[in-house]
């Protein structure tokens, strides 16, 4: 018996989905790093590709071990990915090592027309550091330049626009002279996040060259979470690889984090895990906005 295989190329498919290329570490209970992002950037309807930095031993808790890769498998496995298909948008998290960081500065500089939205995984949420000193100055000097939107929480400004201000002989800075500062080292634009802060509410501010562009005020809910700036820097990733300008990327990627953080749940002894899925679940429209939860400042 002879079969006959079918001309998959005449067949009536939809366009495929735009890719979004994450480079992150890998977090074996999906609460964070490259899991959190296929996650966040499948939901969001988005095809997710990965280029693993890192292994971890890890649980809600905390993190016990970190296995950087070798660069040179970094950028093999990146190179593989994009000379095969095309890639809408960078999305990077934990690098794991100085020569992660080179490498991925080098492969994104050959893509100056693909965004990069850069999350700088310095530490765990129990506070494990991912970054020491010579990581931080290879990110300032050779991944800030390269960034379209870096999205820093309170706690990762500070100590980016402390190598900032070591290199220039300046003194410690408030909050928005921080992001300023890291928009006059290379980025087009930060999105601090305000979650670490002692506030009544979370205020999430956008800076460009001109300033600050807008602030949001979520409710602050109650909780710690594992994952929380995976998710929204996958999801503005996810959002601008559709198409989205980055102002409202940004407004929509806080609304699909703060509902997916609404929905959490806590499968172990520590931390609370997004719940990325939310929309399948509860049946909700993951483009509309919660109306209730936010307002600009």
């Amino acid at each position: 018996m002879t079969t006959q295989s079918a001309d998959i190329s005449q067949a009536p498919f939809a366009a495929p989905p735009p890719v979004v290329l994450c480079f992150s570490a890998s977090d074996p209970t999906a609460g964070a790093g490259m899991q959190a992002d296929v996650l966040t950037v499948a939901s969001l309807g988005c095809h997710p590709t990965s280029v693993i930095t890192a292994l971890t031993v890890q649980d809600t808790m905390g993190v016990e071990a970190v296995l950087p890769i070798d660069g040179g498998w970094i950028v093999d496995q990146a190179r593989a990915l994009l000379e095969d298909m095309p890639v809408a948008v960078f999305k990077l998290g934990m690098l794991g090592s100085v020569e992660a960081v080179a490498g991925i500065a080098e492969i994104i500089s050959d893509y100056p027309d693909v965004p990069v939205v850069f999350d700088p995984v310095l530490a765990s949420g129990r506070g494990d550091q991912f970054a020491d000193e010579e990581i931080l100055e290879a990110m300032v000097g050779l991944l800030l330049p390269q960034t379209t939107l870096l999205t820093p929480n309170s706690l990762e400004v500070r100590r980016l626009a402390q190598e900032l201000s070591e290199l220039d002989g300046e003194g410690p800075v408030s909050l928005s002279a921080a992001a300023r500062l890291l928009v006059e080292a290379g980025c087009e634009y930060v999105l601090l996040t305000g979650t670490h802060e002692s506030t009544e509410h979370v205020i999430n501010s956008l800076y460009g060259k001109h300033g600050k562009v807008r602030a949001d005020t979520w409710d602050r809910l109650p909780g710690s979470y594992h994952g929380s700036g995976c998710t929204l820097a996958a999801a503005v990733a996810a959002y601008l690889a559709l198409g989205m300008p980055l102002a409202e990327a940004v407004v929509a990627a806080q609304d699909y984090t703060w509902r997916s953080l609404a929905a959490g749940f806590r499968l172990g002894m520590g931390q609370f895990i997004p719940d990325r899925l939310f929309w399948v679940r509860s049946g909700d429209d993951p483009e509309a906005a919660d109306e209730e939860a936010v307002h600009e400042t």
